[in-house]
């Protein structure tokens, strides 16, 4: 084996090592697992041309190149965003149980935390996720962002106490998620709303991300009463839907399907015991890692 064969190898046995913690870094960043592949092949793209000699630490150089790659990305994105058709929400990922039991892992992914985390700017999000969720050191978040270490505190500080005022009060725990996502079912598959109204929060938000090619609706719903009457719109003979659990980024979530075909991917948000937020991804283009599971780690 020459020299140059024997770096690829590597360089590719270190990429697919660190791959399921580069793509999570990159998701939690950008929001949607397209974005994040695409992360991923520019960030192979430029690691195939390091020096591994160079290289003292494998996995923190990796994550160096997807920020930043993520990040170019994410300012792109955000103009992209502006012009989106109706409530835009995270893509959906089918999650394998074990993701659920990391529960620092399964918080960050969520997609109530996702939305939370777009209320960021890109470099607070960054400095956010490295360190909150990955324990990177600040030197090595600073020299990834471009900053110096104390500004980078500063922006952790910052970004820290921005997603403390903004992420759900009490940590749901997985029972409390599924007996909502239950209530719900059953007033779709029986049209007894009662249930789903006494756990719905007075200030409840649900959001319909159709993209403009699904039907959804173009602003939140508000209140208990519109949620109650979407629900009951779902229950059409005609069409009729059916409801299955799954895990989707390491919580509980129902995927509907009309007529066999899938439809919806609704996640929830719980806060003291009753949902806060009803999130509804319908854009087929957001769905297409509901069929199987997306790995994720830290």
């Amino acid at each position: 084996m020459s020299t140059g064969e024997h770096r690829l190898d590597a360089a590719t046995e270190a990429f697919v090592t660190h791959r399921n913690l580069l793509f999570t870094v990159a998701y939690e960043l950008l929001g949607s697992a397209a974005d994040a592949e695409d992360v991923l092949q520019e960030t192979w793209m430029r690691w195939a041309g390091v020096d591994l000699g160079t290289v003292r630490d494998r996995r923190a150089y990796l994550v160096r190149i997807a920020t930043r790659q993520a990040l170019g990305r994410l300012r792109t994105l955000g103009r992209r965003r502006e012009s989106y058709i109706g409530p835009w929400l995270p893509e959906p990922l089918l999650t394998s149980p074990d993701v659920a039991e990391d529960v620092e892992l399964a918080d960050s992914v969520s997609t109530a935390m996702l939305l939370v985390l777009e209320t960021l700017q890109p470099a607070e999000r960054a400095v956010f996720v490295l360190r909150e969720v990955f324990a990177v050191d600040y030197d090595e978040i600073a020299e990834t962002v471009g900053k110096s270490p104390a500004a980078v505190r500063q922006i952790a500080h910052r970004a820290r106490a921005h997603v403390a005022e903004r992420r759900p009060r009490g940590s749901a725990s997985a029972a409390e998620i599924r007996s909502a996502l239950e209530a719900f079912q059953r007033a779709v598959e029986t049209g007894d709303l009662r249930r789903l109204l006494d756990i719905l929060a007075p200030d409840v938000v649900m959001l319909g991300d159709g993209g403009g090619v699904a039907k959804a609706a173009l602003t939140p719903l508000v209140g208990p009463e519109q949620v109650a009457a979407l629900v009951a719109r779902l229950r059409t003979p005609d069409a009729p839907a059916t409801l299955e659990p799954a895990q989707i980024n390491g919580h509980p979530a129902l995927i509907f399907r009309l007529d066999g075909a899938l439809s919806t991917v609704l996640t929830v948000r719980i806060d003291d015991g009753l949902v806060t937020g009803l999130y509804a991804v319908r854009n087929p283009e957001k769905l297409s890692r509901v069929e199987r599971e997306t790995p994720v780690s830290r």
